[in-house]
């Protein structure tokens, strides 16, 4: 069983349906999934990490069984900043107005808005397997263009890509998450259950492409106003990426995240591909070890 421990429930915040586990005794630690997956992916670290913090781990809205807010011509509802206050209210509505993130893809894309938009929240975050969305799409080339083809793929309008995906959404599945070869035991079959339940959810999909739309669009207006502000990560930052990625090949991520950044930055290579939560669960907490705050 996984999450053994765990409460599973829904709460509403602000109108918006969250579905979420949390579990353990600590200070609190938020965990943010990435696309196209659930709260699910922390299965092998949450109760680990349980053990020293009150883990709570949502599905962001849009994805899982969280609400699903109908597409739009702004794609607003789906930007990180919607996003990010989805996470900022569940967390005050728990009683922590203080509080660690560590997000993986998209959900770290949400963790960053967050350590924006609420600096006074976020006490550390780690981000895994990215670097900002503006700087992605600031140096798009031939390389990242085809090596990311679904950023581009999944922002067309409404309902070209939801189209083709419902078709065969466990194939897209599979295509989607083999940025690097892996065949279908990769995933625990329990989490994969709860993605594909996910995904075959009315909105979903749908829900998916309006987040890649809104990171071409209104998250692209948000992150130039705050780089314009000035606004930079105030707390400490670590990130890590899956040394068989794509990530660090393309980037040197730590020199691009201390520009992103007004207090100390850390990090490194997990011997991973993209999902390393999944893939090396011992290599990230070991990397967390000495920089997540037991005593926050």
């Amino acid at each position: 069983m996984l999450f053994e421990g765990f409460t599973l429930e829904e709460r509403d915040i602000a109108g918006q349906r969250l579905r979420l586990r949390h579990g353990g005794k600590g200070p609190p630690l938020l965990l943010l999934h990435g696309n196209p997956q659930t709260h699910l992916m922390w299965h092998r670290l949450a109760p680990a990490l349980a053990r020293r913090f009150t883990v709570i781990s949502p599905d962001l809205r849009g994805y899982g069984f969280s609400g699903k807010p109908p597409v739009s011509d702004d794609h607003a509802a789906y930007s990180k900043r919607a996003m990010a206050a989805d996470m900022l209210g569940l967390m005050r509505g728990l009683g922590h107005a203080r509080f660690q993130v560590m997000a993986h893809d998209r959900g770290a894309r949400v963790a960053h808005r967050l350590a924006l938009d609420a600096p006074e929240a976020v006490h550390r975050l780690a981000v895994l397997d990215i670097v900002p969305t503006l700087e992605h799409f600031e140096r798009t080339d031939m390389a990242f263009a085809l090596g990311y083809y679904h950023w581009f793929f999944l922002a067309q309008r409404h309902d070209l890509p939801e189209r083709m995906i419902l078709r065969d959404v466990e194939d897209w599945f599979d295509l989607q998450t083999s940025r690097e070869p892996k065949d279908r035991s990769f995933f625990h079959p329990e989490a994969r259950a709860d993605y594909f339940a996910a995904l075959r959810q009315p909105g979903t999909v749908a829900a998916i492409c309006e987040d890649y739309r809104a990171a071409a669009g209104i998250d692209l207006e948000h992150d130039r106003a705050s780089r314009a502000a000035g606004e930079r990560i105030r707390c400490p930052l670590l990130a890590l990426w899956g040394a068989r990625g794509r990530i660090g090949q393309w980037y040197a991520p730590l020199d691009i995240w201390r520009a992103y950044a007004a207090g100390p930055v850390s990090g490194g290579p997990v011997p991973s591909g993209h999902y390393l939560a999944e893939e090396a669960p011992e290599a990230v907490l070991a990397a967390l070890d000495g920089f997540l705050d037991p005593a926050a």
